[in-house]
């Protein structure tokens, strides 16, 4: 009776499948990752346009090299994107490397000279913190489960069977 009780629990509840679930939702996640990409693709395509307008005379040395270091942003966050789709991991790397290029291109834009002095101590100090970052990450797993992802499929699957053994 505590069988047919079990099974037809099983058989109620079997749409709430934990692991259809966390597929559907990583599928839906990866496409929001690729319409990203699209758009970050489409973005670029539309600032290397302008940056080849802003190359015409007259020549603006400040807007040129400010359009170069945002399309390598754009180029580093494509890369980010892709890292994620490729690995299902955020690079610490990329992400600091984005950091640091972000930062060093305000402060080329504003100026040194024009910014004020606690503007450019707290860039100073963020750019030291993310130097820190760069230097630690070596010490880090190289995924956020220190597990590398074809023992990470294994051990989900290990974990799935537990599951319905405990379930029977």
């Amino acid at each position: 009776m505590q069988g047919l009780l079990k099974k037809s629990f099983i058989i109620k509840y079997e749409w709430l499948n934990r692991s259809l679930i966390v597929r559907c939702l990583e599928t839906v996640q990866d496409l929001i990752v690729i319409s990203l990409c699209i758009g970050l693709f489409s973005l670029m395509a539309i600032q290397l346009r302008a940056m080849f307008y802003s190359l015409l005379p007259p020549l603006n040395f400040q807007a040129v090299t400010s359009d170069i270091l945002f399309l390598l942003i754009l180029v580093e966050l494509f890369r980010l994107l892709i890292i994620y789709l490729q690995e299902q991991r955020v690079s610490i790397g990329v992400a600091v490397e984005v950091s640091i290029v972000s930062v060093l291109r305000e402060v080329i834009v504003r100026g040194v000279l024009e910014a004020e002095w606690n503007q450019i101590l707290a860039a100073c100090a963020f750019l030291l913190v993310m130097a820190v970052l760069l230097i630690v990450r070596v010490w880090l797993p190289p995924t956020f489960s220190g597990i590398d992802p074809e023992k990470r499929v294994s051990l989900r699957n290990q974990i799935l069977t537990s599951d319905k053994r405990s379930l029977e």
